[in-house]
C-alpha cells in the first residue's frame, strides 16, 4: 500500500510503498476514502523538517533536554546513534480521515466490514491507503453524511474540546483569535451553542468566510473594527471567553485576549502560540487561563487509546470518542457546515506536490482533502489465533540444528523494529560478514519500511506467519513490547527457529511455562535472551583479573534507574509488567554470571509506593547478591555501579566506563573514551556463531530459565513479604 511520509532530518516528503498493517485485536483495519490535511499542525511539522539542525534544536528545546540526559546516561556515541536513527527515519503525516472498515479484529462488535467510520490519531488515522485503528479512536459515520465531510471528525473534536473548556453559555460573546481550520470550526460550534462570535485574523478572506458561516463580526487584529464590535456586543464589558486558535511566535494573541476580555473572563489556548502572559493585565482582570488538550479526555492515555478502556460516562461525559461521535452528529444534522472550508481536493498520488504548494504558498487553503482510489468491495474478517499453553514437562537434551552450509550467510528475521532494535542491535548486525538481514516484520507498516531502508532488509512485512513459515530463515529476533515476548518466542520455537528474544523472556510463570512447553513439544531449545552485560568486554576483563575464589562472595549492584517520562509504555504495568519485571533480569543474570551459579532464593522489599526495590539473592555456596533498583536518585549519578567482595579481593565496576580489582596487586582499567560497551556486539557475535556452527547457545537454557524465575519471584516476594525459594536450576 502507499503512505505519505517525511524524513525529519532531510525534510524529504514521499509517497512510500509500505506493508499493509496487521489487523490486531481491539481495532479495525480501515481503507481510507478521504483524509484531511491539517494546514496548521502538519504544515508546522513540514516546515520544521526543512530547518537546519540548529533550527530544529531551537524549535524543540524539550527534545534537546532529553538528548542531554541520554548523553549523561548512555554516552555520546550511543545517544548519537539513537538521535540520528530517529531523525533519519520516515515519519507519518495525518491524523483525521474517513474510510471503510475492511477487517474487524477480535473484541470489536460495534462495526462490521463495509461500515463507514471516521478515525482519529496521529499514529492511526494517517495519510495512508490502509490504517489499523483501535476502538476508542473511531466512530461510525451517521447515515447520509458524506465521507469527505466525515474526514473532518478529528479536527472537529479538537475544536469541540476547546469550546467545552470555555464553558460557553447562551447569550455570551466570545472572541476567536485565528481563523484557520480550527478557528473556523470553533466559531461555528460557538454559534451553534447560542454564543455570538467576534473573529480575529489578518487574512480578510478568512474573516469573510467566518462571517458567512455565522460570526457576528471579524477583522484584522490591528484594526479598530474588532474592538468596536466587541464594545457594541458586550456593552463595553468585554467578551466572556477568548479562544486562542492562532500559531506562531508573536505574543500579540495573548495581549489582545487580555485587552478584550471582561473581568474574570476565560482564555482558552487551543493552538500553539506564544504565551508570555502580561502579568498585570491578567492579574488585574483575574483572568482564568485554560488549556485544551487535543481531542478530549483519553488523549495520551494508552489504556484508553490502545487498550480500549472507556471512562464511565457518569464521571467523564465527553471523551475523545464521544466528542468524535458528537461532531459527526452535528455535521449530519447541519449544525456545522464544513463544505465551505474545503479549499482543495487532491488525489492521494499528488500528495507531495500538494504539500509543497501549501508550504510555498502557491495553494492558500483552510482545509485540503486527499481523495483515495475507489475502495475494494469485498473484505474478509480477521481473527487472532487462539493461544494454547501446554503443560510444562521439559524434555532433557535439545534440538539438533538443521544442517547448513558453513559458507552460507546466516539469514535473520526481526520481529519488531523499535528504538532498541534500531540503535543497539541492528547497527551491529547490518555490517557483519556472513549475516543477511532477510525480513523485518512489525505491526505498523512504516516502522518496517524504515528498518528496511536503513539496514538493508530484503523484505518488510506485517505478516508474522509468513516469516515463521519461511524455511530459509535461520534465526528470529523478538524485539517487541514485553507483553508479547513469551508468545512470539513460543511460536518461533515451534516453527523450528533459533530465537533471540530481548529481555524479559516472560512476565508470568504461566508465560514461562508456555515457552518451556514449546521446547518440550518441538525439541527445539535454541534460545537466547538478551542478557548482554555478561558479554561486556570491561566486565569480562575485570572478572578475569579477579580470578577464581574459594569462599562465598558478597555482591552489591546499584541501579540508578531514574524516573520514566510520562507516557512511556514501560508505565503500562497492567499489560507490560513492572519496570523490574521488564529489565531486572539484566542485573540478576550479571550477578549469577559473576557468582557462577543460579540463585536458590529471592527476598524483596520496597519503599512506600514500590518506587525503590531491594532484592537479595542467595546462592548455593552461601554467596549473596543485593540489587538496589532505585528510581529516586539523582540524574547525574552513574546508572550502574557494582562491587564484588570475596577472598580478600574487591571487584568494582563504574557504569561500564571504568573497572578496578583490589587484591595483592591493584588493577584499574583505562577510562573508556567512547560509549559504554554493555556487551551487545559481543553477545550478537556469540549468538551468530552458535547459529552458524550449530554449537551450544551462548547461555544455557537452564540459566535463562533460572534468571527469569528469579525475576518473577521478586513480585511474589513483595506481595508475600517473605523469601521465595526457587527450584534448583543445576
Amino acid at each position: 500500500m502507499k503512505q505519505v511520509v517525511q524524513n525529519y532530518k532531510s525534510g524529504e516528503l514521499a509517497v512510500l510503498d509500505v506493508p499493509v498493517p496487521g489487523c490486531k485485536p481491539g481495532g479495525v483495519l480501515v481503507r481510507s476514502a478521504y483524509s484531511l490535511i491539517s494546514t496548521g499542525t502538519e504544515l508546522m511539522k513540514v516546515s520544521e523538517a526543512g530547518m537546519s539542525m540548529l533550527g530544529k534544536a531551537r524549535s524543540r528545546p524539550d527534545q534537546v533536554a532529553k538528548v542531554m540526559q541520554s548523553v549523561a546516561t548512555n554516552g555520546v556515541p550511543a545517544t548519537y546513534r539513537k538521535v540520528m536513527g530517529k531523525l533519519d527515519s520516515y515519519t507519518p503525516l495525518g491524523y483525521s480521515l474517513c474510510g471503510v472498515v475492511e477487517q474487524v479484529g477480535t473484541g470489536i462488535d460495534d462495526v462490521k466490514v463495509g461500515d463507514l467510520v471516521a478515525c482519529a490519531g496521529n499514529e492511526h488515522a494517517l495519510h495512508a491507503e490502509l490504517n489499523w485503528v483501535p476502538k476508542n479512536l473511531y466512530a461510525p459515520v451517521p447515515e447520509g453524511l458524506a465521507p469527505r465531510h466525515a474526514a473532518f471528525g478529528t479536527v472537529g473534536s479538537i475544536a469541540m474540546q476547546g469550546v467545552r473548556q470555555g464553558e460557553p453559555q447562551l447569550g455570551e460573546v466570545a472572541l476567536v483569535i485565528g481563523l484557520g481550520l480550527i478557528g473556523q470550526l470553533v466559531a461555528q460550534l460557538l454559534t451553534a451553542s447560542g454564543v455570538r462570535v467576534v473573529g480575529v485574523d489578518p487574512d480578510p478572506v478568512r474573516c469573510e468566510l467566518a462571517e458567512r458561516l455565522g460570526a457576528a463580526a471579524c477583522g484584522d487584529p490591528a484594526s479598530a473594527a474588532v474592538e468596536v464590535a466587541v464594545a457594541e456586543l458586550t456593552g463595553g464589558h468585554g467578551v466572556d471567553q477568548v479562544y486562542l486558535a492562532a500559531g506562531g511566535a508573536s505574543n500579540q494573541p495573548v495581549e489582545l485576549a487580555a485587552r478584550l476580555c471582561r473581568d474574570r473572563g476565560r482564555v482558552v489556548d487551543i493552538g500553539k502560540c506564544r504565551l508570555d502572559l502580561p502579568w498585570n493585565a491578567y492579574y488585574e482582570k483575574e483572568l482564568d487561563v485554560r488549556f485544551s488538550r487535543s481531542y478530549g479526555p483519553g488523549r495520551y492515555d494508552p489504556e484508553y487509546e490502545l487498550e480500549g478502556r472507556d471512562y464511565p460516562i457518569g464521571y467523564v461525559r465527553w471523551t475523545e470518542r464521544r466528542n468524535l461521535a458528537c461532531f459527526l452528529d452535528l455535521l449530519a444534522r447541519g449544525g456545522v457546515d464544513v463544505e465551505p472550508l474545503v479549499s482543495h481536493i487532491a488525489d492521494f498520488d499528488d500528495a507531495v506536490e500538494t504539500y509543497q504548494r501549501l508550504k510555498d504558498g502557491d495553494l492558500k487553503a483552510v482545509a485540503v482533502l486527499f481523495r483515495y482510489p475507489e475502495q475494494k468491495e469485498e473484505a474478509g474478517e480477521a481473527e487472532a489465533p487462539a493461544v494454547t499453553v501446554p503443560t510444562v514437562n521439559r524434555r532433557s537434551g535439545g534440538a539438533s540444528t538443521p544442517a547448513r552450509s558453513a559458507k552460507a550467510p546466516v539469514r535473520l528475521a526481526f520481529v519488531g523494529a523499535g528504538n532498541y532494535a534500531t540503535s543497539m542491535l541492528l547497527p551491529h548486525l547490518a555490517q557483519r560478514d556472513g549475516v543477511e538481514l532477510s525480513t523485518v516484520v512489525t505491526t505498523t507498516a512504516l516502522s518496517a519500511a524504515n528498518a528496511q531502508r536503513k539496514f538493508g532488509f530484503a523484505e518488510a512485512t506485517t505478516d508474522l506467519d509468513a516469516v515463521l513459515g519461511d524455511t530459509s530463515i535461520d534465526a528470529v529476533f523478538v524485539v517487541t513490547r514485553h507483553s508479547s515476548h513469551a508468545e512470539l518466542t513460543r511460536k518461533a520455537l515451534l516453527a523450528g527457529k533459533t530465537v533471540f528474544v530481548e529481555k524479559p523472556l516472560a512476565l508470568t510463570e504461566d508465560e514461562l511455562a508456555g515457552v518451556l512447553a514449546a521446547v518440550e513439544e518441538s525439541g527445539n531449545d535454541r534460545l537466547q535472551v538478551g542478557f548482554n552485560r555478561r558479554f561486556a568486554p570491561l566486565l569480562q576483563e575485570a572478572r578475569k583479573r579477579f580470578g577464581t575464589r574459594t569462599g562465598p562472595a558478597s555482591l552489591r549492584y546499584l541501579i540508578n534507574a531514574g524516573r520514566l517520562q510520562h507516557g512511556s509504555w514501560y508505565l503500562q504495568q497492567g499489560t507490560e509488567g513492572s519496570r523490574f519485571a521488564g529489565e531486572g533480569g539484566h542485573f540478576i543474570d550479571t550477578a549469577s554470571w559473576l557468582l557462577e551459579a543460579d540463585p536458590v532464593s529471592v527476598y524483596a522489599v520496597a519503599t512506600s509506593g514500590n518506587e525503590d526495590l531491594q532484592v537479595v539473592l542467595r546462592y548455593p555456596d552461601g554467596s549473596t547478591a543485593t540489587i538496589s533498583y532505585v528510581t529516586t536518585g539523582a540524574a547525574g549519578f552513574p546508572k550502574e555501579t557494582l562491587d564484588l567482595v570475596a577472598d580478600g579481593k574487591v571487584l568494582r565496576l563504574d557504569d561500564f566506563v571504568r573497572a578496578s580489582v583490589y587484591s595483592r596487586k591493584r588493577w584499574v582499567s583505562s577510562r573508556l573514551p567512547k560509549a559504554r560497551d554493555k556487551g551487545q556486539s559481543a553477545e550478537l557475535a556469540a549468538f551468530i556463531k552458535a547459529v552458524r556452527t550449530g554449537g551450544p547457545m551462548p547461555v544455557p537454557l537452564e540459566s535463562l530459565v533460572a534468571t527469569t524465575s528469579a525475576t518473577l519471584a521478586v513480585q511474589a516476594g513483595l506481595v508475600g513479604g517473605a523469601p521465595v525459594t526457587l527450584a534448583s536450576a543445576r
